[in-house]
């Protein structure tokens, strides 16, 4: 079999954070003796293009979008990221973020102003936020801005002043915290949804099962193995933990809930 495509976008923070990735999905190569090759993808290009390639071997997914069967995807596993509210599990949230220097101090103080979307299929940045205003019976918003596409896209309207609040995946805030800490430190968390599956390390539906198996094994067994140590610490990952499909059943049912309350944030 030829080299398949290792990918990271969702989280390449930075170039240096993204060659943290290749590292370390090279890492996950020599230890499972399958040859990934590391590709960018990177914004505009559209996610749905990656995650259509019949060659990918570890790719990050979005939870909603797998879960719907909408792409040709098979679970690998799931990164575990460091720090207490994860509880050592594959979660992650979406942290609602607003200016650190604006007038906003809490969500609420945001409401009836504009906020922030990435794109109709993202957990993190649509459907977590839909749902989340719609448990806790928020009124709507003068205008919802998107599609903004990507974090950095979102951070930047809320720099710009142009929304008063947007989502930021929290492992993609982690990240940020850690490797632009000035740039982290410009943005206020006004609040946080609740924990859901984390996105997911998928390989191409067609890939076969010795092949999935072998970097699975690799994944689960990497917070073991002395030469991924730094790596994995640079990441501000523990490790990797197995998931299926079934994890990401709920999602869907979060976003009809969503859609049930006319959340529709469209612009």
């Amino acid at each position: 079999m030829s080299a398949l495509v290792a990918n990271a976008r969702m989280y390449a923070v930075t170039p240096a954070v993204r060659d943290l990735w290749a590292a370390l999905f090279a890492r996950v190569s020599r230890l499972s003796g399958v040859d990934l090759t590391y590709v960018d993808h990177a914004a505009p290009a559209p996610l749905d293009d990656l995650w259509s390639r019949p060659d990918l071997g570890l790719a990050f997914a979005c939870g909603y979008p797998f879960a719907t069967g909408a792409f040709p995807l098979r679970p690998v596993a799931a990164p575990v990221a460091r720090g207490e509210r994860y509880g050592g599990r594959p979660v992650y949230a979406t942290d609602l973020v607003g200016r650190a220097d604006g007038r906003a101090r809490r969500l609420e103080e945001t409401f009836g102003g504009r906020i922030g979307w990435t794109v109709a299929h993202s957990q993190s940045g649509f459907n977590a936020v839909r749902s989340y205003l719609a448990a806790i019976g928020a009124p709507s918003y003068r205008e919802a801005v998107g599609p903004l596409v990507t974090p950095r896209r979102v951070i930047e309207a809320v720099l710009e002043g142009r929304i008063d609040v947007g989502p930021l995946d929290s492992f993609f805030h982690d990240l940020l915290a850690r490797h632009e800490p000035d740039l982290a430190a410009r943005l206020r968390t006004l609040a946080t949804t609740p924990l859901t599956p984390m996105p997911l390390l998928a390989a191409s539906a067609g890939i076969p099962d010795e092949t999935v198996e072998r970097l699975r094994r690799a994944l689960l067994g990497i917070d073991r193995d002395e030469a991924a140590s730094p790596l994995l610490e640079a990441l501000s990952l523990s490790g990797f933990a197995p998931v299926q499909a079934a994890d990401y059943a709920p999602l869907l049912e979060a976003a009809q809930r969503g859609d049930a309350a006319g959340w529709a944030m469209s612009a």
